[in-house]
């Protein structure tokens, strides 16, 4: 696990000034692969009489439409030249230009989509028609780890594909797991094209926060033989840059009222500087909030009960995450036509997606502590707003951290299908696809190292301005400030003298002042596997119908590990992950840093905060800590078992077995051709899920299997009242299986309090009846105006929650009840925290979307044209905002509220403007998604957690040089657009914030130049 220091601060600066220079060098030789739908030839068969002649980017709109009014189903497509000159780093920014989809960003590009309000675990991904799964890593306020469903695009560049498909609506012959869309994403084949056919491209950036440069490029070169029968393709996509985010912290809102909180203040200074202590609440359950009924200690009241139940930020801090990001993507493709009936074509795809990342911040932790022995902040001065928000306050014997956090991350995905078109006469064909695919998250270091200083004296903090928070980090009692290394120390949080044995837990009581610093080791990962094999027969009964049949057998397997660095606790006899700096797994290590806490140091500032921060790559080189040994300067062995660590190691296989017939009709009704589909899948489902349920001194690996079917019938129709204008109508029942993650069976129990923590075998899937009603006007060849509603009654919901359930009705083996006193079996009920399904709701909208070219102007004017679209959506979902157990009862008390489903923003739209003469084109876009909800109940109390509305602006500009060379450039988010997340409450004690802040961050701007090639 160890990194070359060298390689990591030397190579990403060389591979910038060698992308830069290829860019410059080669800007005359060089062009975009996705400008080959020049080449490609006419449809077959054009939905209309107009003869599409495909011309540059007008002409990719063009041949998009045509695709559209193809359809029978509900779709909006983009091709492949429309891929290229969208100003777009990844796919997913090339998606949210379609009518219903938003997306979601991390590290300043776009991870994952929302299509008319479910997110990205609601949609289905299909590559090259088998379905795959795509993950990244993100920062922690973004969501981290992906461990679900959802499709991560941003490991794919949009040059490697020439086609995208969105499928708003269902036909049975479409594979099942879809609530929001399917996406088919297809990669370039050498049948697209006439003959042999070359294009590159190559382009330097610059960022204008990270003062870096990087670059891009891509090559592709395909060509056909034996008149056209055999062709193979090859194409390669490469970028490089480094991306800077930076801004203000909570990590949540909290307040000190409650027996979880207790402690956090020590008392308050009057405005006549006398000192008033706190008293801890001791109450259980709502007592701290409301009334405390213990005499000994009396509840709180005056400035006492405002203090403590006014919120204040968790962990106040400034952050700068610098992220070093390469993607590379390859695809090869070989297809041959022996005869007119038989068509073979074997497709592989390889991806990887590095982003290395260093995230440094400034922080004080005091305020996120509770509990006997911490240290207690008392407060100097504070100011309360409306709302119960401790906004401003200045505070002393508060302790500090600089904190440098490393994530070493690496996604690699690999596919390879092969697929057999044969006619089987001159009615019947076949249709065979055989695939698999793996994506492999790897993230195999995640190290975080920190220094302290405890009981510094007039700290600060200023919320005024909520997201420019100011920030005043005092004086240490050395009187020293951040700047200086004499104010940092790295404490084991053990005395001096102490003594202690590797491999016991005799360590005495800490007489330090506070937490001890950081030794986190958490490497992780994620893979997930498919395999897909799949028969479809359609028989072509006369010119009106055509019936279909076919079956598939899929199965996915899901893997994910988590390790951390571990003591065996004596008391228990379980493991438990360390990650303090204590004396008994690290004399060394202390012993060489605060030997020299300047030479192990780095400077960096941060909104006007100059300070210290540990300097991983020396510390790594020195001493070796991604060993996973134990070595001179400590133990720093790992293991998967302990306590933190097991959650997240759980594996889970799905299997899934589907049939479906479908009639597709094509007919004149009333003079007015109607056309369209209906069928029933039918598709069962077998699950395998393992994980670790830690019980006492004991880990039990615990396996479940389960299996359930569902019939899923669709329905498709579209009229032609008018000749250019069709009217669309979609029914379906659909359903969307839960993340395999929330169905394996970790956790934890307790058999004295019959509690139980874990992961639902037994969810069912998310299932809903659908509904769409479309309407698009054709008015010419170019244009296109639409019109859609939309409404799907969901019939359950999947959240976390407490309820109290027989054990036997769990599905979990008996022997965890073993030993048991008195004596438990499987009708003793026990309160179980777990995934379940709860009522749904209801989602409905509206979309509409217009593009034209304006060539009715005169004069130049006729060279402009636009795009823009808007999607309203609007859902009600009851929601479990708190729980209350009675143990005697064996009842629970459940608040609810009513909200939109997660990650639904109510409104979206974009838009683009462009101009396209013989030689220049230009375009800027604007995308736009309002505010909406990301995480129920994410601690501390607070009830949500959301994100405020986005607008992303871009542009690009071409100019061609001649029939071969263009020169290109684009500017990327040119408004810096905030990444702007919240903490909402509603709590007992006043708490009404909605729009505290979470996490304020941005990226800055990025611009790109270079040029293209095509012959």
């Amino acid at each position: 696990m160890s990194t070359d220091s060298t390689n990591t601060t030397i190579a990403p600066k060389f591979r910038r000034r060698a992308l830069w220079a290829l860019g410059v060098s080669c800007g005359a030789l060089l062009t975009a692969a996705p400008v080959f739908a020049q080449t490609a030839p006419a449809p077959a068969k054009p939905a209309d009489n107009d003869v599409v002649v495909v011309t540059g980017f007008r002409g990719s709109l063009q041949t998009a439409i045509s695709a559209k009014k193809k359809e029978d189903m509900i779709v909006d497509v983009i091709k492949s030249e429309d891929i290229a000159q969208f100003p777009d780093l990844n796919l997913a920014e090339s998606i949210q230009r379609i009518p219903g989809v938003a997306i979601d960003r991390d590290g300043g590009e776009g991870r994952s989509i929302t299509v008319r309000g479910l997110n990205s675990d609601f949609s289905r991904v299909r590559l090259n028609g088998l379905e795959a799964q795509a993950t990244t890593g993100g920062k922690d306020s973004s969501g981290g780890a992906n461990r679900g469903r959802g499709f991560d695009f941003n490991v794919f560049a949009s040059d490697l594909f020439n086609s995208i498909t969105i499928r708003k609506s269902l036909s049975a012959e479409i594979e099942e797991g879809s609530l929001g869309a399917t996406v088919d994403l297809q990669t370039a084949r050498p049948f697209d094209y006439k003959g042999f056919t070359m294009a590159a491209s190559a382009q330097g950036s610059y960022n204008d926060l990270s003062k870096t440069d990087g670059g891009r490029g891509s090559f592709l070169i395909s060509n056909r033989w034996a008149d056209g029968k055999l062709g193979a393709l090859f194409s390669v996509a490469y970028g490089h840059n480094t991306v800077q985010e930076e801004g203000p912290n909570t990590t949540r809102w909290e307040n000190a009222y409650s027996p979880s909180n207790i402690g956090r203040f020590a008392g308050y200074y009057d405005s006549s500087n006398v000192f008033h202590p706190i008293a801890q609440c001791t109450g259980t359950g709502g007592a701290c909030n409301t009334t405390e009924t213990n005499t000994a200690n009396p509840a709180l009241t005056g400035d006492a009960a405002t203090i403590s139940r006014a919120l204040h930020p968790r962990i106040p801090r400034y952050s700068r995450f610098v992220t070093d990001q390469t993607r590379l993507g390859m695809t090869g493709s070989f297809q041959m036509r022996p005869n007119p009936d038989t068509l073979i074509s074997l497709d592989a795809m390889y991806a990887e997606f590095t982003a290395n990342r260093d995230e440094y911040d400034l922080e004080a932790i005091s305020f996120s502590r509770a509990g006997a022995g911490m240290p207690k902040t008392t407060i100097r001065n504070y100011a309360i707003d409306s709302e119960g928000t401790m906004y401003k306050g200045t505070f002393d014997n508060v302790d500090i951290r600089a904190e440098h956090r490393y994530d070493a991350l690496k996604t690699t995905f690999k596919q390879v299908n092969l697929g057999w078109d044969q006619n089987l006469g001159e009615k019947l064909k076949m249709k065979v696809l055989l695939g698999a695919s793996d994506s492999f998250q790897g993230n195999p270091e995640q190290t975080t190292f920190d220094w302290d200083s405890y009981n510094v004296q007039g700290y600060s903090y200023d919320f005024t301005d909520s997201r420019h928070p100011v920030f005043n980090y005092g004086t240490s009692p050395t009187g020293c400030t951040v700047d200086q290394a004499c104010y940092w120390s790295f404490s084991p949080n053990t005395p001096a003298n102490s003594t202690s044995t590797p491999g016991t837990n005799n360590l005495t009581t800490s007489t330090t002042t506070g937490d001890a610093s950081l030794i986190r080791l958490r490497p992780q990962s994620v893979d997930n596997k498919f395999f897909t094999a799949k028969i479809d027969f359609i028989y072509e009964l006369n010119d009106s119908l055509v019936f279909k049949a076919g079956t598939s057998k899929k199965q996915y397997d899901f893997l994910s590990t988590e390790y951390g660095r571990v003591t065996y606790v004596p008391a228990s006899g379980l493991p438990g992950r360390d990650e303090s700096a204590s004396t008994l797994y690290s004399a060394g290590i202390n012993a060489l840093l605060n030997g020299d806490i300047a030479k192990y140091s780095q400077s960096i500032s941060l909104a006007g905060n100059t300070f210290l921060t540990p300097n991983l790559d020396l510390i790594r080189s020195t001493t070796d800590f991604t060993c996973g040994c134990k070595n001179a300067y400590g133990t720093f062995t790992l293991d998967n078992t302990n306590s933190s660590s097991r959650a997240n190691n759980r594996t889970a296989t799905e299997k899934d077995t589907s049939s479906y017939v479908q009639v597709d009709f094509h007919h004149d009704v009333f003079n007015m051709p109607v056309r369209g589909n209906l069928g029933v899948r039918i598709v069962k489902t077998d699950e395998t899920s393992t994980g670790l349920i830690g019980k006492g001194t004991t880990n039990v690996l615990t396996t479940i299997n389960r299996s359930y079917t569902d019939t899923l019938p669709a329905l498709n129709v579209s009229i032609q009242p008018l000749n250019n204008l069709y009217v669309r109508f979609a029914a379906a029942k659909t359903m969307a299986r839960p993340t395999l993650q929330s169905l394996t069976p970790g956790g934890s129990i307790t058999t004295s309090s019959q509690t139980l923590s874990v992961g639902n075998p037994y969810l069912n899937p998310v299932r809903a009846n659908t509904a769409d009603l479309s309407i698009e006007w054709y008015m010419d060849k170019e244009s296109l105006f639409s019109a859609s509603l939309f409404q799907k009654d969901i019939k359950s919901y999947i959240q976390s929650t407490a309820t109290y359930v027989p054990f036997g009705d769990l599905g979990f083996d008996s022997s965890l009840l073993s030993g048991t006193s008195p004596a438990q079996d499987n009708s003793t009920l026990y309160l179980v925290t777990q995934p379940i399904n709860t009522p749904g709701g209801t989602l409905k909208g509206y979309e509409l979307s217009m593009q034209k070219p304006f060539t009715f102007l005169p004069g130049f004017l006729k060279h402009f044209g636009g795009i823009v679209n808007y999607t309203h959506v609007e859902s009600n979902i009851k929601y479990v905002t708190a729980s209350t157990s009675n143990a005697t009862t064996h009842t629970v008390t459940y608040t609810y509220r009513t909200a939109p489903l997660l990650n639904l923003s109510p409104e979206s739209w974009n838009t683009t403007l462009y101009y396209e003469d013989s030689r220049f084109s230009a375009r800027v876009s604007v995308a736009h998604r309002s505010e909406y909800e990301s995480i129920i109940l994410p601690g501390s109390g607070a009830d949500f957690q959301g994100k405020n509305g986005t607008t992303n602006v871009d542009t690009q500009a071409t100019w061609k040089l001649n029939k071969n060379f263009t020169l290109v450039f684009e500017g990327l988010n040119l408004t810096d657009q905030y990444d702007d997340r919240n903490d909402q409450y509603n709590t007992p004690q006043g708490n009404t914030g909605q729009n505290l802040l979470l996490d304020y961050s941005h990226p800055g701007r990025t611009y790109y130049f270079g040029a293209r090639y095509k012959y």
